[in-house]
This record gives structure tokens, sequence and C-alpha cells, in this order.
């Protein structure tokens, strides 16, 4: 009679967990069904630190990854410091885009003029040497004005050192501050002029690179195939 009541038991704590692990299992198939989605979120290092339904609000910036029931991903969104930086990247390339299309369309431009202007390279020579041989003549002028003021400034530090009256002394600084004023700006003239020449000859010599070139590539784009000379057969 004992093993009865105690055979009656078992079963029904059987049944009863049964019941507990069916239910269990309905319920977890029941949420997923109603919920569909998976969604983990990462921290700024890329880090995954949670995973859930939704999204915490402290993580709505975050970059997230989106994966259905069996785990598969289904979608994933970048944080919003990585968008921002993204765009950020794009704009600059569309920048440095737009400025190699006008550096290209200038380049067009001054290789047009230089072929317009110029029927050989040895004109270009020639132009070089009439805006030399005009620089030359600036520079020579001031050069005379540059010894010139050189002489002055010598001569009035030799009779500020030599005066002896205060109040004349004063005057011959003043005149020595002038003189050495001068001096000091025509120096810096004949250096510019000095380079300016250097300036002119790389100019022209750049351009007569590029002339040679441009003559180059014309010449073998029209030569055709049928003007090309054939090779007799051996």
């Amino acid at each position: 009679m004992e093993s009865e009541v105690m055979i009656r038991t078992l079963r029904t704590c059987v049944a009863a967990a049964l019941a507990v692990a069916l239910a269990g299992v309905f319920g977890a198939s029941a949420w997923a069904q109603s919920k569909g989605r998976i969604v983990c979120w990462k921290d700024k290092a890329g880090k995954v630190v949670g995973c859930g339904d939704k999204v915490p609000p402290e993580y709505q910036d975050s970059a997230t990854r989106e994966m259905d029931q069996r785990g598969v991903t289904r979608g994933t969104t970048e944080s919003a410091e990585d968008a921002a930086r993204r765009r950020a990247q794009e704009q600059e390339a569309a920048k440095v885009k737009i400025e190699e299309a006008k550096r290209l369309a200038e380049q067009k431009r001054q290789d047009a003029a230089l072929l317009n202007t110029f029927s050989n390279e040895k004109e270009i020579d020639q132009k070089r040497d009439r805006d030399l041989q005009q620089l030359d003549l600036q520079l020579d002028q001031f050069k005379v004005s540059l010894k010139n003021a050189t002489d002055r400034q010598g001569e009035a530090k030799a009779r500020s050192d030599g005066s002896k009256d205060k109040k004349a002394s004063e005057m011959l600084k003043e005149d020595l501050a002038k003189a050495t004023s001068e001096k000091q700006r025509l120096e810096q003239i004949v250096a510019a002029k000095e380079k300016e020449k250097e300036e002119i000859k790389q100019r022209y010599a750049d351009q007569k690179k590029r002339y040679l070139e441009l003559r180059s590539d014309t010449a073998s784009a029209s030569t055709t195939p049928a003007q090309r000379p054939v090779e007799r057969a051996r």
C-alpha cells in the first residue's frame, strides 16, 4: 500500500516537472516570436557590452548588431562618433576631388596657352632672354642706387663718429639712421630682384620641358598605325 502511494507521488512530481519544462519552452518560443530580434550594443572601444530586445538609452549613440532568432546577423549600425568621422572623411575626399578637378582644368588651360603662344622651343628661350634682359637693366639701376646709399651711410657714420658737438651729433645720428634705412631698403629690393631672376629661369625651364612633352604627345597621337614605318620582313 505504501509502495503504491510512493509511485503515485513520483508520477505526480514527474508530470509537474514536465509541465514546467514545457511551459518554459513554449514561453521562450512565444517571447522570441513576439520580439523577433536580438540587439547587441558596443562601447566606444567596439566591445560588445550587452544584448537584449532593445538598446538602453545610455547606449543609443553606440554601434549595434541586430540578429534574428537563430543568431544570424541581420543588420548593423555605426556609432554616432563613427558616423561623424565617416562623414568628415567623405567631405574631405569630395573636397580633394574638386581641387584635383580644378588643378587639371587649370593645367589644361595652361597647356593650350603654351602651345598657342610658341611655335617651337627656341621661341621659349628667346622670350626668357628678353625677360631676363629687362630685369637685368632694373637690377643694375638698383645696384647703382645701393652703392650710392652705402657710400652715404659710410660718410654719415664717419661724421657722426667724429662729431664732438652734442647738438650736431644728434642731427648726424638722424642722418645716419636715414642713410642706413635707405641702404637696407635697396638691399631688400636687390635681393628680391635676384630671386625673381632665378624664378624666371626656372619658370621658363619648366615651360620648355612641358612644351616638349606636349609636342611629343601630340606627335605620337597624330601618327596612326598606317603612317608608322613598317618594318621589312627579314
